[in-house]
Parts: C-alpha cells; sequence; structure tokens
C-alpha cells in the first residue's frame, strides 16, 4: 500500500523506530509523546544483534556503533567472587552477523529522535485520550483538544499504555516481577573490573553487573526480591544497597560507593501476560504496550525494533487493507514476542529465587556451561528475528 498517513503515540524506542522505518517506506508519520521531555525509564539497553540489523537497515548503523559499547566476554561470577564461567563473544557474532551494542538509553532515543530530519514530525505535550475509527481510517483525540485523523495507528506508549485496553477490549493489569532493579551508569575504572567485559555477580537469589556502553561507561543494574511498592529516594539508595548486597565483592562495594545516587533509577519490574490480541481493526500495540517483558534477557528494546520492522514489511508488500496488514503482524509478532517474555519471566524467577532449590540448582549450572552452550542459546533468539 502506497500513500498512508500513519499517527503513533509514544516517542520511546519502540515509537521512533516505527516511526523511520515508516517514513523509509514512505509513508506520513505523525509521533505524539504526552511528555514535555523525552526522559527513558532506566539508564542503559542492551542491543542485542537482531536490534542492532533493524538500526542498520534504518541507515543507522553507523550512529548506534558510536555510542555502543566493546562488549567483547559475559563473565558469571559468584557472590563470593568465584568464577563460574567466562563466554568469548565472537563466535556468537560471527554466527548471527553483527555485534551487540550496549548503549545508554538517553543516547539511543537521541540518536532515532535525531534522524528525523523535519523535526515537526514529533509532537510533545500531546496526551492521547482516546480514539475512534471506521472503514476509512481513525482519529486519535488528545487531552489539550487536539484530534488528527489518519489511515492506522500504532500505540507504541510504553507498559503503561492507554490504548492496550481499547485494544484487547478488557482491562489490562500489569504482573509484578517479585523483584526491584536498580540501574545507572558509571565510568569505567579499573576497581570495576575489565572494560570489555559483561560481568553479573549472581549468589543469594540476587544479582550486581556492570555491562559496557560507549564513552567509556559501565551500564549497572542490582536486582533483589522485594515486594511490591517499596520506595526508597536517591539519596538513601546508597545505604540500602550497601544492607543488601553486603560481603559481596570488592568490584560490587566499590560500585556502590561510587555510583550517584542522584542519577540511579529504582524500579519495581513488572510484565505482562501474553495478551490474546495486538490489533483492534487499524489500531496496533507495539513495543512495551503489546509484550512487556522483565529486563533478564535484554530483548525488550530489540523487539519492539522487530516489532517496527515486520509492521513496515506488511503495510508495503500487501494492496488488500490495513486491517489485513495489521492482522499479519499480529500473527507474525505474537508467538514470537509471548515466547520471549514467558522465557524471560522464568529466567527472572530463577534469578530471584522463587523457588530456591532451582536457583542453587543453575549456579551448580552455570559453573558447567561450556561457550557454546550460551553462544548457541543467544544466536538462537537473535536469529529468530526478521534478519536472520
Amino acid at each position: 500500500m502506497n500513500h498512508l498517513k500513519i499517527i503513533i503515540i509514544g516517542a520511546g524506542i519502540g515509537g521512533l523506530t516505527t516511526g523511520l522505518a515508516l517514513k523509509r517506506a514512505g509513508y506520513t508519520v505523525e509521533i505524539y509523546e504526552k511528555t514535555s521531555e523525552i526522559r527513558p525509564a532506566g539508564a542503559g539497553i542492551s542491543i542485542w544483534s537482531n536490534g542492532v540489523k533493524v538500526l542498520n537497515s534504518l541507515g543507522l548503523g553507523d550512529e548506534i556503533a558510536k555510542i555502543g559499547g566493546q562488549m567483547d566476554k559475559i563473565e558469571y561470577r559468584s557472590h563470593t567472587n568465584e568464577l563460574y564461567n567466562q563466554i568469548n563473544l565472537h563466535p556468537m557474532t560471527q554466527t548471527v552477523g553483527q555485534r551487540p551494542y550496549p548503549v545508554s538509553r538517553t543516547e539511543l532515543q537521541s540518536l532515532l529522535l535525531n534522524a528525523f530530519k523535519n523535526t515537526e514530525t514529533v509532537k510533545l505535550n500531546a496526551q492521547c485520550i482516546g480514539v475512534e475509527q471506521d472503514s476509512q481510517g481513525v482519529t486519535a483525540y488528545f487531552a489539550n483538544g487536539y484530534q488528527t485523523r489518519g489511515d492506522l495507528l500504532i500505540a507504541a506508549d510504553g507498559i503503561h499504555s492507554q490504548l492496550r485496553d481499547y485494544v484487547v477490549g478488557h482491562l489490562v493489569e500489569l504482573r509484578y516481577a517479585d523483584y526491584v532493579n536498580w540501574n545507572g551508569l558509571i565510568e569505567i575504572n579499573p576497581d570495576l573490573g575489565d572494560k570489555n567485559t559483561w560481568v553479573i555477580y549472581v549468589g543469594e537469589s540476587k544479582r550486581a553487573s556492570m555491562m559496557p556502553i560507549g564513552n567509556n561507561r559501565f551500564y549497572y543494574f542490582f536486582g533483589c526480591p522485594m515486594e511490591r511498592g517499596t520506595i526508597v529516594e536517591p539519596e538513601h539508595r546508597q545505604r540500602e544497597l550497601k544492607s543488601i548486597f553486603a560481603q559481596w565483592p570488592s568490584p560490587v562495594q566499590y560500585l556502590i560507593e561510587n555510583l550517584k545516587p542522584q542519577e540511579s533509577n529504582r524500579l519495581d519490574i513488572h510484565d505482562l501476560d501474553p495478551l490474546k490480541t495486538i490489533v483492534k481493526g487499524r489500531v496496533a500495540l507495539l513495543g512495551d504496550a503489546a509484550h512487556a517483558s522483565t529486563p533478564t534477557l535484554g530483548q525488550g528494546g530489540c523487539q519492539a525494533m522487530e516489532d517496527a520492522e515486520i509492521l513496515s514489511r506488511f503495510l508495503l508488500t500487501t494492496n488488500l487493507g490495513v486491517e489485513y496488514a495489521l492482522k499479519r503482524y499480529e500473527a507474525e509478532r505474537k508467538e514470537r514476542t509471548s515466547t520471549l517474555v514467558l522465557k524471560a519471566r522464568k529466567r527472572a524467577d530463577i534469578i530471584y529465587g522463587k523457588d530456591p532449590h532451582l536457583t542453587q540448582q543453575w549456579y551448580q549450572q552455570l559453573q558447567q556451561e561450556t561457550e557454546q552452550d550460551v553462544t548457541q542459546a543467544l544466536s538462537k533468539t537473535i536469529l529468530g528475528g526478521p534478519f536472520h
């Protein structure tokens, strides 16, 4: 189909990537973001090779490489600093045909935003409060009284989507994953670890990790099982982490001592049960609005990027109408994203001690896994995307 006007709600990673993919296809795109400033949730994100390939296809390969970290190895260590395993990622890169790039979320969203030559494409302070559709198109209504009409609407408005219930047809509640995640950025220092290695410390049903991103920084994150709804203000987070990770190895202690608490994030982690439908007529859910996941596979942003690529392909390659193309998009994406959401959920449950026996088994498995086991599993996930 040609000459479509497409409305996108949400200017996060999913919404911006989709906007770029659809503009590349020749469509008119309008993106609406409810906030006055685009501020990402979380400090960093791992863009695995399947996500990088989508960005490459949009002409952003050089830019993502500039802001991405040089992640050559993964190390698993115990909370007593015993080396469980060390994985060289070069064989995986050769198998899938592209390096992964861990990046700053802020820098990634700036990169995507800057790729729109016409900044009028993205409109801020525009909270979508409802949609109506008929056989000819869809109308979006905004809190400020503005309205706009297009041929289809993409709800890429994140885990707290305002439009999800409309598409699904009933109230959808998020599922608390029973753990809290702290994260932020810190300058790389030898006292923290090797600059090209993603190190993950695990033990006591908790984890602490540092992943290299661009500009000589680590993206760090901690995780610990906790009841829903706890609040600790930034100025008290170092003390909280010191208590939770007392006696953990010196790099973890150095990290806690030197992180910037006012620039840290503390998040209750939620995901979504797989939805029965992600499309209603001319309206489609995309990214976290459709399949929010725990971050334990590092595929959340990548799956939003895959959504963008697949949606663009189906719109471009059919003349059977918008609703037909969106149904094809739904059929293509539901199984893959549902599988990954449930896989990430299972992994989170094991990491964070839902069944302590299974968690202990996992620690033992980490010591026995071969490099090939890990790289094959990563490659399988990556190659399940639209670019093989």
